[in-house]
């Protein structure tokens, strides 16, 4: 942080994502892993890109909220996608490039991106 402007426009934007974790009335609840081996993995860019475009999209049914340890650490960083009447979906080994990917098919099309769940790893 160099200026007072560079703190204000981090406030700025943590308020925004505050407002994106609110739950009440969420229809879709976005949970990025962020313990230590999901940080170290990269998730906190795949957080950042996650609320960042459901801020852009104005979506107020998706609360996006990080986690602790999800118990998969070879996978992390991990997205798990949570949907009144579904079943959960868990994205692994993501990046901000496949967080987007998700979010164009997934949460705004409803659309499973199978090539990056659980599912689809070999165990």
């Amino acid at each position: 942080m160099k200026s007072l402007e560079e703190l204000k426009e981090i406030r700025d934007r943590v308020q925004n994502q505050m407002g994106v974790r609110n739950e009440e009335g969420a229809q879709m609840r976005i949970v990025v892993g962020m313990a230590t081996c999901g940080i170290a993995s990269g998730a906190r860019p795949v957080l950042n890109t996650l609320a960042d475009m459901v801020n852009e999209k104005g979506l107020q049914d998706v609360v996006v909220t990080q986690t602790g340890c999800i118990g998969l650490c070879q996978y992390e960083p991990i997205v798990e996608i949570y949907e009144p009447g579904r079943e959960k979906v868990t994205y692994v080994k993501m990046n901000p490039e496949k967080a987007k990917a998700v979010f164009e098919q997934h949460i705004e099309r409803g659309l499973i991106v199978s090539k990056y769940t659980l599912d689809s790893t070999e165990l």
